[in-house]
């Protein structure tokens, strides 16, 4: 009988331990899973809030904040993490800016749920007490970490970073302007200070990747794509760069089909994207996080907003 128990009760620890471990298995073995990540963008879209005319000109019936509304609520609908944002100039370019000011634009982003957005040259347009108007009716953050607003009207109105939370990932986003003098009449810019964008974004940027432990490091920038002098863009703040891994940019209406690759300080990549003016293409970057390796560019492209 002794033996009978014994045997029973290695039988019983046997097939336990068995069924633990069998129970275990799932989870603790599984494979830590990839993330993935959507991030919309528009740029210098410049107060186009309805489609161009059908008048035969190049841009005849493309664009509209309708259509684009549409098309970022379907891919929200697809995609599990969806950031928007925007790179600037949302001002300025059609009568709806002569006559509301910028009002109807800023609602508009309200109800396309942006994240964020940096300022541009023609954000100005209306004055300092004017952006201090409408974008006080925005539901998402201006981003501007080189302009010190300390003597003006837009004291305390922005922030240089923000970090949003998808899903786990940290994902850090600042904001660069273009400099003022010489191209912004002074009455519009009044005191604001311009502050050197390479020294100011590295500074950041190294803040959001090692203080903040963000995941990627954007930058929202209205620098402009590229120049044929010294002028700082976003090639020449890419080259020089540390912990940004990709540049939205704005201001030279530059089109680019997909994304473009620049060598850092630390011979990585940093992705470039910009798309053009107007709202006609709808940027989108798809990217994929896998644990303990680099994010993955799944898939950038210009998506044109049509009918």
């Amino acid at each position: 009988m002794d033996a009978l128990q014994s045997n029973r009760r290695q039988f019983l620890k046997f097939f336990g331990t068995a069924a633990v471990v069998g129970s275990l298995t799932p989870d603790v073995w599984a494979k830590p899973k990839a993330i993935s990540l959507t991030i919309l963008h528009t740029n210098d879209v410049h107060s186009r809030l309805d489609p161009f005319p059908m008048d035969g000109s190049r841009n005849a019936g493309r664009g509209g904040i309708v259509r684009r509304a549409a098309l970022i609520e379907q891919i929200r609908k697809e995609q599990p993490n969806v950031l928007l944002f925007d790179a600037g100039d949302l001002f300025q370019g059609t009568p709806y800016f002569n006559l509301y000011k910028g009002e109807p634009e800023i609602l508009a982003m309200n109800r396309m749920r942006y994240d964020a957005s940096t300022i541009g040259n023609h954000d100005f347009d209306g004055g300092m007490d004017n952006m201090v108007t409408q974008f006080g009716k925005a539901g998402f953050p201006f981003l501007i970490a080189n302009y010190d607003f300390k003597n003006t009207a837009m004291n305390g109105r922005t922030e240089p970073y923000r970090i949003f939370k998808k899903d786990g990932l940290r994902i850090g986003v600042f904001g660069l302007g273009i400099q003022p003098e010489g191209l912004i009449p002074k009455e519009l810019y009044r005191e604001t200070v311009y502050r050197e964008p390479v020294e100011i974004a590295n500074a950041v940027a190294a803040t959001l990747r090692k203080e903040k432990k963000c995941d990627y490091v954007i930058c929202l920038s209205h620098l402009g794509y590229q120049y044929n002098d010294t002028t700082v863009s976003d090639r020449v703040l890419a080259a020089k760069s540390k912990n940004i891994d990709l540049i939205i940019g704005g201001h030279t209406h530059t089109f680019l089909e997909a994304p473009v690759n620049v060598i850092n300080q630390d011979g990585l990549p940093v992705l470039i994207n910009q798309v053009g003016f107007a709202g006609i293409y709808l940027g989108r970057i798809d990217l994929l996080f896998e644990p303990g390796k680099a994010p993955v560019l799944a898939e950038g492209r210009a998506v044109e907003v049509k009918s």
